[in-house]
């Protein structure tokens, strides 16, 4: 019998019209995107299946889109089958995605919480020295860390042959010199607003935990394999501990995938817009894990066809 896991994305996954097609199609979708709209006082619907790339790409507008567009694939999902995970996890802002559907956070809650979380990461790169971050492709992470400097430090680990630096923005444009003499195959500044997942996100990270405390946070009726430490998490104590350190510490994705596949997960459902956690699997899973990606009407359908 298989042992499922879902993964939701995260920044970097977003385009103009996603969402649309469940919105349409499905009545449990379209309350995910009206209950958002209604929470955070803004169209959320609209900038998800309307708005411009600019738009689209501004933190404080991307990781509300990005959730509930998660939330009403996985809602959509559900309705047309019995199929349930064993374990959940998403990457950075994906990961509340997770905690939703872990049960810990109902869906209100959980818009709110990671609006609070896009404005406060906002505000953190308008303070302080500029941010920046660059993805290293083709060079082991020990070499990565062993040529760090100070002021740079790893975002994301993605998959073996990707890491993600982040750091002050011109620290990490000597850093792109540094690790090409190395052997790094290419590194390439990101087109980001500031040093996510780094110490420069601390003030984020501090203001956040303040807000945690004051919005219910449940035990995790399934685990989360967290981000910060790629850990199973059910206590509701250890997630709001967690929740503030992910903005300002580093993604263990490559760990967290490790994790599922040591506890016998053999089939992973990535769900959310675009395919890039499915690609990432694929370098990183024995041939015999199933990765599937629901993104939309037709990859619902396909995953169901191929599933049920």
């Amino acid at each position: 019998m298989a042992k499922y896991a879902f993964i939701f994305p995260g920044q970097g996954a977003q385009k103009a019209g996603m969402g649309l097609d469940f919105y349409e199609n499905f009545e449990v979708s379209k309350n995910v995107f009206e209950v958002a709209n209604k929470v955070l006082n803004k169209n959320v619907s609209k900038i998800c299946f309307e708005g411009t790339d600019e738009e689209l790409k501004q933190t404080v507008n991307t990781q509300s889109a990005i959730l509930a567009v998660e939330i009403a694939i996985l809602e959509a999902f559900k309705s047309k089958t019995s199929i349930r995970p064993s374990f959940v996890a998403g990457h950075s802002l994906g990961e509340y995605a997770a905690l939703y559907e872990s049960g810990a956070i109902d869906l209100e809650n959980i818009f709110k919480a990671i609006q609070k979380r896009a404005e406060l990461m906002h505000s953190a790169t308008l303070i302080g020295e500029k941010g920046s971050m660059a993805a290293v492709l083709g060079l082991d992470k020990e070499i990565i860390k062993e040529n760090l400097i100070d002021g740079v430090s790893i975002a994301n680990y993605n998959e073996p042959a990707q890491t993600v630096i982040t750091g002050k923005e011109d620290i990490i444009l000597k850093m792109v010199d540094i690790l090409k003499a190395k052997g790094a195959r290419k590194v390439i500044p990101l087109a980001v607003s500031g040093a996510f997942h780094s110490p420069l996100m601390q003030s984020a990270s501090d203001n956040f935990k303040n807000f945690i405390d004051e919005i219910i946070v449940n035990d995790a009726k399934i685990p989360v394999v967290t981000n910060v430490d790629a850990m199973c998490t059910t206590d509701k104590d250890e997630l709001k501990e967690k929740m503030p350190k992910q903005i300002s510490n580093s993604v263990f994705w490559v760990q967290t995938i490790e994790r599922m596949l040591n506890e016998g997960v053999d089939t992973f459902i990535e769900i959310g817009p675009g395919k890039v956690l499915s690609g990432l699997n694929k370098k990183m899973c024995p041939e015999n894990v199933k990765t599937y990606n629901i993104f939309d009407i037709q990859s619902l359908n396909d995953t169901l066809n191929e599933l049920n």
